[in-house]
């Protein structure tokens, strides 16, 4: 099929929630994708911040058909080989002692909701409420959009879910006046993704640890964007110098096929008893495959180093171009998760750029979003460099 012939099958039968932009991705190869015309592309934005480790990398390829000649889906009602074996994983490299696996990021903060009210009422007091912060993204369910710190989301469809307050990113002592009586937990994002790749001060999340401490909250870390070495570490809270009581995966973990995880403390965790949560699909035989590859990857092959070295050349080279174009307001980020900060509109200029062969997004309405897979070469970062230069010119 074409480009135009696949987009016209879509619209036709799709329910039209998502503000497409008139491309047919068929193909992908390491940090570039191909349209059904065959025009090439490189993919500065990793399909949504997913593909961590580009496209058709050979160890997730090798995991999809090894499981696949195996078995594909095990009942949870049974024991599973990988969906073991990834639980392991991600606890020897977090501060976790128990993962609770699942499809997605919004059912992972689903399950890390469930768990905080879980476990307000294991504690004889019955709490219940969560903290999120002002333009935070927690998800697209009834109860991620209600945790979501954006008005915009949750037009439509009220009566919003009850149970979420709201304060200020980067400010503790909006925080602190924002916990009552009812307060259970803080559900923050590390580097907000959503709202414009906005990292706080150095010294925030330690005073919100100390915080939560002093009022006995959980402190909930949601790291389905910069998880899985997006950031430079596997994951950013170990840049942070605190650990969190409960954190939430996605994207990245699974190089491209759905999953989620919850990881939390065992303090925590052991509230929820048989019977209390679960999901068909959640810890499915060949996702848990591929996270396992993907975990695998990214503690042996230099990809956390190479996420370090492209971020500081990529940062490098923006921030120059900053200097180059008034356009440019601000340059912001961490390892591979970047924000170029404009003082107009950004979605004229991703489309100019994707014209030009490069695809990056636009949030926060004027902010573009560069998160090209962690193995992005210095020659691709110069190219995208480049692209933008004359686009922005």
């Amino acid at each position: 099929m074409t480009s135009d012939e696949i987009i016209a099958l879509a619209d036709r039968y799709l329910c039209p929630t998502y503000a497409r932009a008139p491309l047919a991705l068929v193909r992908g190869a390491g940090t570039r994708v191909w349209d059904a015309d065959g025009k090439a592309y490189l993919d500065f934005f990793s399909s949504t911040v997913v593909a961590n480790l580009g496209h058709q990398h050979p160890a997730v390829v090798r995991a999809i058909e090894a499981q696949a000649h195996k078995i594909l889906h095990v009942s949870n009602l049974h024991y599973c080989e990988p969906q073991a074996q990834l639980a392991e994983k991600l606890v020897q490299g977090s501060f976790a002692d128990r993962v609770f696996l699942c499809n997605s990021g919004a059912e992972a903060n689903e399950a890390a909701i469930k768990l905080a009210r879980k476990y307000g009422h294991a504690q004889g007091d019955g709490r219940y409420e969560v903290i999120t912060a002002f333009n935070s993204f927690h998800g697209r369910t009834l109860a991620t959009i209600a945790a979501t710190g954006q008005e915009k989301v949750r037009v439509g469809f009220e009566p919003v879910q009850q149970g979420f307050r709201y304060a200020a990113y980067d400010n503790v002592d909006a925080i602190e006046q924002a916990i009552t009586a009812r307060t259970i937990a803080v559900l923050v994002e590390p580097v907000q993704g959503e709202g414009g790749i906005v990292a706080p001060a150095p010294d925030y999340f330690r005073a919100l640890r100390d915080l939560c401490d002093r009022h006995a909250l959980l402190l909930m870390f949601d790291e389905i964007q910069t998880g899985m070495g997006r950031t430079g570490t596997l994951f950013a809270y170990e840049q942070l110098g605190v650990a969190p009581d409960v954190m939430t995966l996605a994207k990245g973990l699974g190089a491209g096929v759905p999953i989620g995880a919850m990881l939390a403390a065992e303090s925590v965790a052991n509230v929820l008893d048989k019977g209390s949560h679960g999901s068909t699909f959640g810890g499915n035989a060949l996702t848990c495959a591929v996270g396992v590859a993907v975990m695998e990857v990214l503690e042996n092959e230099g990809v956390l180093a190479n996420c370090v070295a492209m971020g500081e050349r990529l940062m490098a080279g923006l921030t120059a171009l900053a200097g180059k174009h008034r356009m440019i307001k601000a340059v912001r980020g961490r390892g591979l998760l970047i924000g170029v900060e404009l003082t107009q509109p950004g979605a004229p200029l991703v489309e100019r750029c994707q014209a030009a062969g490069l695809i990056i997004n636009c949030t926060a309405n004027t902010v573009l979003r560069l998160t090209p897979p962690l193995t992005v070469s210095a020659a691709e970062v110069d190219e995208a460099l480049a692209v933008l230069d004359k686009v922005l010119t």
